[in-house]
């Protein structure tokens, strides 16, 4: 596999994949941290994750048709605001989606999965109705456009260098959220024992309506993201569902560190593959080898103690 390249060359070929992968990880990171907090914290299996993030996607689509008909002075600035309306329109989907649906099938983890997947299949076809089968892109502003020279042979595209940095700094948020605030601590409270936490005044019904919005609101930023590095269909979310429960699951369902370590391993892993094997090979080989890891480690790479 490696013969057919010199020294230098293989260099090369390993660096530029793996700038690739850290594009990758990016969207799986963004997908995954939304994911963890509901499934890792709630244990809500949520087959409707990627529908959100694709909301996400049409709400950036959208806004950017506006600011280039009606504010084209302000285009450059759009993306700022289509993240923000994608959080909010995904947080309030998933609020509702939670009162209506997801309440009334807590600890029925197979139940859960058949709603959701019944939901996703529903967002699909409205997605459809409303925007139509094609898909649909975004034209980047000027700033996103271009690349980063690294050396004479590699090169970072500006956009995959901004989605990076917003994965990153929205990692940081979840964790401040997670560990230094007062909502943060209430969520780990029920994490670990929910009738305690009931019984100290914690209004357990609310913060589980608030995590699951949050971590719906990320699906919504991430669908944001994902237009500077792809294009947009009613479908699309359903490509990347199941390496998102993957990279989940591999880390360890409760520990925001193992999410970000998993999206790590697994994107460099697949990136790097694809080069030299079939896209269908190198997710193969991927799950071979998270399933072989999981059976020596059952609970992810990394895991929380809490009580039941």
């Amino acid at each position: 596999m490696f013969a057919d390249y010199s020294t230098s060359e293989l260099m090369s070929i390993f660096a530029m994949q793996g700038f690739a992968g850290l594009t990758l990880f990016s969207v799986f990171l963004l997908m995954a941290l939304g994911l963890a907090i509901i499934f890792g914290q709630m244990g809500v299996i949520n087959m409707a994750h990627g529908e959100f993030m694709i909301l996400g996607a049409y709400i950036t689509y959208m806004t950017s048709n506006l600011f280039s008909e009606y504010l084209p002075g302000f285009y450059g600035s759009y993306f700022f605001v289509a993240m923000i309306l994608a959080f909010i329109a995904a947080g309030l989907l998933g609020a509702l989606v939670e009162w209506a649906m997801i309440r009334h099938l807590y600890h029925r983890p197979l139940d859960t999965l058949l709603a959701t997947w019944g939901l996703s299949l529903i967002l699909q076809q409205g997605y459809r109705s409303i925007f139509g089968a094609r898909e649909v892109g975004v034209s980047m502003p000027d700033w996103m456009m271009g690349s980063y020279p690294v050396t004479d042979l590699v090169e970072i595209p500006i956009n995959g260098l901004f989605v990076m940095c917003l994965s990153v700094a929205i990692t940081i948020v979840v964790a401040i959220l997670m560990y230094r605030s007062r909502w943060g601590i209430q969520v780990r409270a029920v994490v670990q024992n929910r009738t305690m936490a009931d019984a100290v005044g914690i209004n357990t019904q609310r913060v589980d309506r608030m995590t699951f919005a949050l971590g719906c609101g990320i699906a919504g930023v991430a669908g944001a993201a994902f237009t500077m590095i792809g294009s947009t269909g009613p479908t699309s979310g359903q490509l990347y569902i199941v390496d998102t429960f993957l990279v989940v699951v591999f880390g360890g369902a409760a520990s925001l560190l193992g999410t970000v370590a998993s999206a790590f391993t697994i994107s460099q892993a697949q990136s790097t593959m694809e080069f030299f094997l079939s896209g269908s090979m190198a997710k193969v080989l991927t799950l071979l080898f998270v399933v072989g890891v999981l059976m020596a480690r059952p609970q992810g790479l990394f895991t929380l103690k809490v009580r039941r």
